[in-house]
């Protein structure tokens, strides 16, 4: 089949849940051209759950399921170059994909964003036949990292030196830390191309890491020069990460990714409008930054799915609540309904934040150059902070699922663990977190003087715009103590200036987040019409800005933010949202708009859950089945 990415959800039931008015706010108000296509593929046939005991099967199997649907989901597209030019296209991908099958998230992600996409943004000179890639007789991937330099990755030892003799570049690993870590090399999925990243050598000079595509691998095995090692087991689900290296091999001119930041011209000179190694290395992995977007994108997705399957096991798993009271659904508890009505206030946050990190990206995209790097420190804050929140409502709702959670075929377990990779993927959280807040800490102590504090005898803890001040306070007091840390450090010695302030500091890009989450919940309440939905996500919202008052709410009384009464009654304010919310968790649940079909595919999430354990050949049948003809004993 083909379906275009812009095609709306046909006519009937399946239209409807992308209409209501709170998946409207998790997922844009374009919901149904933005994620019906990829909502409508999850729930068909060859991205279902096997049946069987073993559904799951190997790694090995699970590997080769997950390159099979991405060739069925590249034959699904009316071209593979869509998903490549649209952020938008490219994280509902990951929104939708990650929680049914983790690995294809991953391979897909690398193949239409990494690869193809940086193929697209930097082919600006002569033409490249892109076919092979577009109908994925060639899967891409991309190999930037290598053992001695992950986060630093702008260090990388492959070399490419040009040869004016041949006109092409020698691509080559000097030594054992230059192997490229972790690029999808083996042989699953057939023949590969990568793009690597490699110092360009031209004329005796290193003019920075630059991108090449570089051919891996055919039907049989690694290409002449090309060395792949598949590296031990990952936690999570199977990707084929490996070992990859190059003895000295050959590629023409054309291979060099070329932009702004440099090429080699036809009389043989490297050229450049980009000023500094750095700088030329940013332009030349630019897409990594969209990747972020989508790494937020696959954890909203999997925190969304476990938090479903949490909600839905806890209304039908009954437990004895006393001799003489009836049984009740574990969720009617509050121990068992109190973190999941938090977590429920967590995900629409993470959602509302990614969304609004998306919009501003995309507008950013045709600005000035200083507005993208705001963005950009934006999109990097919430990856961060998104993916581990995501950690933290996945845990918990696998927490509340019990011993059944912990099986792979309820659906949880991939998602523990795939998490992990969305933490350290495209830039591990806590490396690019300490880049955002130097940033901040810097601009703090130069910027001019922050609002005056809030008034606790004006504010009300039901009023959310009071809650986002006090959240906006509380990054304030953070960036302060970060900079009176820096201040008395000779100006001498960065690192040790760094050092002094890099707590703060980085409690300062957690708050930052926790603000502009809280804003884009304070928005997404004005923006909807009074009634029942509005109610429900301010109730969400103020429970989620309460968390967070409340963790913070020694500084705020220190700073007279708060008064000590109100400081009292945080208490009483949550647990009054967490009654108000917990009646609604399912309800709550059903606005994330998963097919029935996949939820259906985890026993767990249905009342009858306990037929998936049954057994046909057990004695309680054939005993039934004698009382039935009259054998009974």
């Amino acid at each position: 089949m083909t379906t275009t990415l812009d095609s709306a959800d046909a006519p009937g039931a399946g239209a409807e849940p992308l209409a209501r008015p709170l998946t409207s706010v998790l997922l844009g108000p374009d919901a149904r051209r933005e994620h019906g296509f990829w909502r409508r593929l999850i729930a068909t046939e060859p991205f279902r759950l096997p049946a069987g005991p073993a559904a799951g099967g190997t790694p090995e199997e699970r590997l080769a399921r997950a390159y099979a649907r991405l060739h069925t989901l590249n034959d699904a597209l009316d071209s593979a170059a869509r998903p490549a030019s649209d952020p938008r296209a490219l994280a509902a991908l990951h929104e939708w994909l990650a929680p049914v099958d983790p690995a294809l998230a991953t391979i897909a992600g690398i193949h239409y964003n990494l690869f193809l996409g940086s193929l697209l943004d930097h082919d600006t000179g002569r033409p490249r036949d892109l076919s092979d890639y577009l109908l994925l007789r060639r899967t891409g991937t991309f190999l930037c990292t290598e053992v001695a330099h992950g986060n630093d990755a702008a260090a990388v030892e492959t070399t490419a030196a040009y040869d004016p003799v041949r006109d092409g570049f020698v691509v080559h690993t000097p030594h054992c830390g230059a192997q490229k870590f972790m690029p999808n090399t083996g042989p699953a999925g057939g023949p590969k191309s990568g793009l690597v990243a490699a110092r360009l050598i031209a004329g005796g000079t290193d003019h920075g890491v630059f991108l090449l595509l570089v051919p891996l691998t055919d039907a049989t095995g690694p290409l002449p020069g090309v060395r792949v090692r598949r590296l031990p087991a990952r936690m999570g689900s199977p990707v084929d990460h490996c070992l990859t290296s190059f003895d000295r091999v050959f590629v023409g001119r054309e291979a060099l990714l070329t932009g702004p930041q440099g090429r080699i011209d036809d009389d043989g000179v490297f050229r450049s409008a980009t000023e500094g190694r750095r700088r030329r290395f940013l332009a030349s992995i630019a897409r990594v930054v969209t990747g972020r977007i989508c790494m937020s994108a696959s954890a909203v997705g999997s925190a969304r799915a476990t938090l479903a399957v949490a909600v839905r096991y806890g209304g039908h798993r009954y437990v004895s609540a006393g001799r003489r009271s009836p049984r009740l659904p574990v969720i009617a508890h509050r121990s068992h309904h109190g973190p999941l009505a938090e977590a429920m206030a967590t995900v629409f946050a993470m959602s509302l934040l990614h969304r609004r990190v998306l919009d501003r990206w995309e507008k950013a995209a045709t600005g000035p150059a200083a507005e993208r790097e705001a963005v950009e420190r934006l999109v990097d804050i919430a990856k961060g902070w998104i993916t581990w929140r995501a950690r933290e409502v996945i845990v918990e709702s696998r927490e509340r699922c019990g011993a059944q959670g912990l099986l792979e075929n309820n659906g949880m377990t991939a998602l523990v663990t795939g998490v992990e990779g969305a933490i350290t993927a495209e830039g591990d959280n806590l490396a690019v977190h300490a880049r955002a807040a130097a940033a901040m800490v810097f601009a703090a102590t130069a910027g001019p003087p922050g609002e005056p504090a809030a008034n606790p005898s004006t504010g009300d803890l039901t009023d959310l715009r009071f809650l986002v001040r006090l959240l906006e306070r509380v990054e304030e007091i953070r960036f302060a103590r970060a900079a009176a840390r820096m201040a008395p450090v000779a100006h001498g010695d960065p690192l040790e200036r760094w050092n002094a302030a890099s707590g703060p500091a980085l409690r300062g890009v957690e708050a930052h987040a926790y603000r502009q989450a809280a804003e884009a919940y304070a928005d997404a309440v004005d923006a909807l019409p009074a009634g029942a939905e509005r109610d429900r996500l301010d109730e969400l919202a103020r429970l989620f800005a309460l968390g967070w008052v409340a963790r913070n709410s020694g500084d705020l009384l220190a700073a007279g933010h708060l008064s000590a009464g109100q400081v009292d009654g945080l208490t009483e304010c949550t647990e009054q949202l967490v009654a108000a919310v917990a009646p609604r968790l399912p309800e709550l649940a059903e606005s994330f708009a998963f097919p029935e079909e996949v939820l259906a595919d985890w026993p767990i999430t249905g009342a009858r859950y306990a037929d998936a354990y049954d057994d046909p050949d057990a004695h309680w049948h054939t005993d039934a089945a004698r009382r039935e003809a009259g054998e009974g004993r």
